[in-house]
């Protein structure tokens, strides 16, 4: 398969349909929108799970440079204000992300540190565990069930840094290297855990009987969310993926698997390749030198009369920022008052 001439923009809609996404520009682009939206106050995430609202996840995927993976699934805008905390980057303050002194410092500097250090702080540093991201999978909160979430997402990030730097991997055979390389992201603490974990019935369900609990299901499927809703919205690797629903059938001789499409929205994803950030982030390459030139930026014009004029779509960052100082009129056209031209609008008025 020509992984370079199969691609679209934009969120993955239907059952069947490929998408092969480069991820390295805009992820960069989707962090400056990121610090811009937690600037304005318009991230919210609970106090106690420090997971993003609804509300907040349609924003951040209103502002995403080409959308989000699935258009039916928030993976890139659930990622994004977990990453902002996990980094140090954004607070919370009463249920809103505000930013840190160092957010402010990221601003400032190259996208491609930032990232940098976002990844390696999301492995030391994580605010939820990945896996409990597969709902499917029912038990997850019983006690001492679960392994050390911090040692499994090492584990990951080593095979992931192990991939090869310039060539397509599938994810079966990035699966297979990691068997092979006793990289073993245990999801139990023990044998007698997996007894707890189970899908739709705790008895018939139950991934402790011979063959149910395999190592796809459960060590390969935290990988994949790892891999594709981190790494991947990070920009450290291109993606090939398709919608999840039926793509993987490693699990349908489980109980109850026919009442479900897939066992995770991870499992569309089919193959990976490490982008130049992702060699920089991977400690391959010292310096980070981008795949692609990025393009200039769309002319943007003041007129006498305030009005902003753009000559073409701006990229997600640049319609926050302007948006934080003028109200939209019309498409690309945005119209400044005498009291804002120097000073941003309240939060209210920008939304």
């Amino acid at each position: 398969m020509n992984h370079d001439t199969m691609r679209a923009t934009g969120p993955l809609v239907h059952a069947g349909e490929h998408r092969v996404r480069p991820t390295e520009r805009e992820a960069q682009d989707n962090l400056r929108a990121m610090l811009q939206l937690c600037a304005a106050g318009r991230l919210r995430c609970s106090e106690k799970t420090k997971r993003p609202s609804a509300t907040t996840m349609d924003t951040v995927a209103d502002h995403l440079s080409n959308g989000d993976f699935y258009r039916d699934e928030d993976l890139a805008a659930f990622a994004w204000p977990l990453l902002i905390q996990a980094g140090g980057l954004g607070r919370l303050d009463s249920g809103r992300l505000r930013l840190t002194t160092k957010g402010l410092a990221a601003q400032r500097k190259p996208s491609a540190k930032v990232i940098r250090d976002l990844w390696q702080r999301w492995n030391s540093h994580a605010v939820i565990d990945e896996f409990s991201r597969i709902e499917a999978i029912k038990g997850q909160r019983a006690r001492n069930v679960l392994s050390a979430a911090k040692t499994r997402r090492q584990v990951v990030a080593t095979a992931l840094a192990g991939c090869p730097p310039h060539d397509w991997i599938s994810v079966d055979a990035l699966f297979a290297t990691m068997r092979r390389r006793k990289l073993n992201p245990r999801i139990t603490r023990n044998d007698m855990a997996l007894w707890k974990l189970y899908l739709v019935d705790p008895q018939h369900g139950s991934l402790g009987y011979a063959g149910f609990g395999d190592w796809n299901s459960l060590e390969g499927r935290y990988t994949l969310a790892v891999l594709f809703e981190y790494a991947g919205t990070l920009g450290l690797f291109d993606l090939e993926n398709l919608h999840p629903n039926g793509e993987r059938e490693d699990y349908r001789d489980n109980w109850g698997a026919d009442d479900l499409n897939a066992l995770s929205r991870y499992d569309g994803l089919q193959a990976i390749r490490m982008t130049a950030l992702g060699r920089y982030v991977f400690g391959i390459e010292d310096e980070y030198r981008p795949s692609t030139r990025r393009n200039a930026p769309p002319a943007v014009s003041v007129l006498p009369d305030l009005t902003i004029a753009a000559t073409e779509p701006l990229d997600a960052s640049d319609e926050v920022l302007v948006s934080a100082y003028a109200e939209r009129a019309a498409d690309q056209v945005w119209t400044l008052s005498p009291g804002t031209a120097c000073c941003p609008r309240s939060t209210s008025d920008a939304t």
